[in-house]
């Protein structure tokens, strides 16, 4: 697996883009495709050291360990996050890019690439507003995206209709199938409630990412529910500082 040292992370570009895609497909309700969300080199060598055979940086976690509000990150340094992630490791490694920052989808790709990642998340929340970026819009980035990076990256088209749009079936799938016809290769509709997922894994012809938060159904649950691969978002960091904060409560007693 990784180990210290790892050098220059799991094959950038279309061979780790590939060995992603294929971890998404032959899968079942019992074997989801689970990606913990490591946000700092440390994390990432700890997850594949355990097994993991690909990990998903969550932007949230990344900007919590950079000291940044979750969207408040410069892209420059989540970018360089993302490099000392994906050369601690030698698995594949998917990087939320949140909007994309105002990047023209060729340098997007290019710095993606750059900094060592086979896949990425897109968000179609409008940046620094609490609105959605119309869904033909948003479908035509994504294509851009993917004539930019042909093979060498997996697209998890993110679909933020329940976490701040419509909160309807119909809405999620309607932009699902857009991004699927735009040639993304998985879609994210986050905070979906899980008793929706089966609905909307029949709709959309494409593996369905859902959100593992604490409290709620498993990831095995969530595959039994219609997840193909299941992500953590800030949580597993938020966890981990929370042992920190008792480490450190426990210092002064």
């Amino acid at each position: 697996m990784s180990g210290a040292g790892a050098g220059a992370g799991a094959g950038a570009g279309a061979g780790g883009a590939k060995a992603l895609l294929a971890l998404h497909h032959g899968r079942d309700a019992a074997d989801p495709l689970v990606l913990p969300g490591p946000w700092d080199a440390a994390s990432a060598r700890v997850f594949a050291d355990a097994g993991f055979p690909a990990l998903a940086t969550p932007s949230a976690g990344v900007s919590a360990s950079l000291g940044y509000e979750d969207g408040e990150a410069p892209a420059d340094e989540m970018f360089a996050a993302i490099r000392r992630i994906t050369r601690a490791v030698d698995v594949p490694v998917s990087a939320d890019v949140e909007a994309g920052y105002g990047l023209a989808p060729e340098e997007l790709v290019e710095r993606l690439l750059e900094a060592g990642a086979v896949g990425c998340n897109l968000e179609d929340s409008e940046p620094g507003s609490r609105g959605l970026v119309e869904p033909r819009r948003q479908a035509d980035r994504l294509a851009a995206v993917r004539a930019a990076a042909g093979d060498a990256l997996v697209v998890n088209a993110r679909i933020d209709t329940f976490l701040r749009g419509d909160r309807t079936t119909g809405a999620a799938v309607e932009r699902g199938l857009l991004y699927a016809a735009a040639g993304a290769d998985c879609v994210y509709p986050i905070l979906a409630p899980p008793a929706l997922l089966a609905e909307i894994a029949e709709a959309v012809p494409l593996p369905l990412n859902a959100l593992c938060r604490p409290g709620g159904p498993s990831p095995r649950e969530l595959a039994f529910l219609g997840a193909t691969r299941v992500t953590f978002g800030g949580g597993l960091q938020q966890q981990a500082l929370e042992a920190v904060r008792d480490m450190a409560t426990g210092m002064r007693l």
